[in-house]
């Protein structure tokens, strides 16, 4: 717990979303700690692994999707004077007030809303799609008169994850700032016939234009994807091969990260990699989910989508990443790297 001279606790519910979502709450927890000596989160199992290496969190408790009553009163164990909901469901709302939290900051304009005590109208219900999502969320701990004017969220391997990662890319013949990070899928790309050849384009010319070696990271799902892309020596795949530990150790050995919006991409950008999110599908707001960091860069693609398509269901079958815009983003990567030198 550290020390600003108040004893009182605040947690942080954010229990959905994507690992993105869970990593940008963790700015509301550093807002907090102006006025708690201790901030904890409660989130899933899946993004349990992440927040447990954000510095911000002084403890992480996981929603197992277990009765109301039983997590209600695993909470009032701790004597939360606050609550703030970034990912609120009428299930989650319950819980706070079972948890006799005093204070309970959530969302407005729900059936449940009733049941916080401070509510918060969400910038994006009034058709706002500029403001990143860190200032909406920002918005919960404005309303307990806490705010921060450090916006990155922070990403902290463990010496186990580093000690992994040096292992990995011994093996691998992977030396430090001498390799980009490629990561050419997000959830949907295990689940559809995922295109590679613009990612394959795009790896190769980063490997023969920067002189470095491309690896091509992913989940065990995404594997083959990373494997159909990593057609040469200078681009390997290591999809599967870390955890997300492991993944942040590795982006902060790298020259630049590379990819597609994911949590990945936020991961990177919070262990100070230089990153470069690419936004393909005409449906994304990149304002709102631009990777936050001092070395970072988005590019929006170029590619008109047809109406209708979203990147969940896309009848054009994904061209906008079939067809990659690789000069772009190639000069994006570019840019970013020279303004590093």
């Amino acid at each position: 717990m550290r020390s600003n001279g108040n004893d009182a606790a605040a947690i942080v519910l954010c229990a959905g979303g994507g690992i993105g979502d869970s990593l940008f709450a963790s700015i509301v927890a550093r807002a907090l700690h102006q006025r708690y000596g201790r901030v904890d989160a409660l989130t899933l199992p899946s993004h349990c692994g992440a927040l447990e290496r954000v510095p911000d969190f002084d403890d992480v408790l996981v929603d197992e999707g277990g009765e109301e009553q039983t997590l209600g009163a695993r909470l009032a164990e701790r004597s939360y004077a606050a609550a703030i909901v970034t990912w609120a469901t009428a299930r989650i709302a319950r819980i706070v007030r079972r948890a006799r939290i005093p204070v309970r900051v959530g969302q407005a304009r729900r059936l449940y809303s009733g049941l916080f005590t401070k509510r918060v109208v969400v910038r994006s219900e009034r058709g706002d799609v500029t403001s990143h999502w860190t200032q909406i969320l920002l918005d919960y701990a404005r309303a307990l008169d806490c705010d921060t004017e450090d916006r990155h969220p922070r990403f902290c391997p463990k010496a186990s994850d580093e000690a992994e990662v040096h292992e990995m890319m011994e093996r691998n013949r992977l030396a430090p700032g001498e390799f980009v990070i490629v990561h050419p899928c997000n959830a949907i790309a295990s689940r559809v016939a995922w295109p590679t050849a613009g990612w394959a384009a795009l790896a190769n010319e980063l490997a023969d234009q920067l002189g470095v070696r491309v690896a091509v990271t992913g989940s065990t799902e995404e594997a083959s994807i990373a494997r159909d892309i990593a057609r040469n020596g200078k681009v390997i795949s290591l999809a599967g091969a870390t955890g997300v530990g492991g993944f942040g150790a590795l982006a902060k050995s790298a020259r630049a990260f590379v990819g597609i919006t994911t949590g990945a991409m936020h991961v990177a950008a919070a262990v100070g990699c230089p990153t470069v999110g690419i936004f393909p599908f005409q449906s994304d707001f990149p304002d709102r989910w631009a990777p936050l960091g001092e070395k970072a860069a988005i590019v929006r693609a170029s590619y008109p989508c047809r109406a209708g398509d979203t990147k969940e269901r896309c009848g054009a079958r994904y061209a906008c990443i079939e067809h990659l815009d690789v000069a772009r983003v190639l000069a994006a990567t570019k840019a970013l790297m020279g303004s590093l030198t």
